[in-house]
């Protein structure tokens, strides 16, 4: 997807109105785990531009910073399978979603809702 229609969906979405009682536990949690790997990355840059290996981060805070990315897709998977439904829901067709999705045809958008769903079901009954 070309960066200005990223920048026009993000435009979108912030203009819609935000309760602030209503913060959904897994956005919430993409958000306070990319803010996590956001610091890792500030503070290894900050040292590598000084010169200095990044005394501050230890082997065990890269791993620990790995070990976020599993439970992420996951949640990301979540998120866009039900925006899908949703886009579904408001009689939008595999064309549209696929244009909005950045792919270049209605089947590639259906199959990627079908692997997503695959591995959904798949993390739910303990097989991945």
């Amino acid at each position: 997807m070309p960066r200005d229609a990223r920048d026009e969906a993000r435009r979108r979405l912030s203009a819609l109105a935000e309760d602030p009682t209503a913060r959904w536990a897994p956005v919430r949690s993409l958000e306070e785990d990319a803010a996590l790997l956001g610091r890792l990355m500030m503070a290894t840059a900050n040292h590598q531009q000084s010169g200095d290996q990044a005394a501050d981060v230890t082997p065990d805070d890269v791993g620990a910073a790995l070990s976020l990315f599993e439970d992420m897709r996951h949640q990301l998977d979540r998120l866009e399978t039900q925006v899908v439904i949703e886009a579904r829901r408001r009689d939008m067709d595999w064309r549209q979603i696929a244009r909005h999705q950045g792919l270049n045809s209605s089947q590639a958008a259906s199959q990627r809702y079908q692997r997503l769903m695959t591995r959904l079901e798949e993390i739910r009954q303990g097989v991945r």
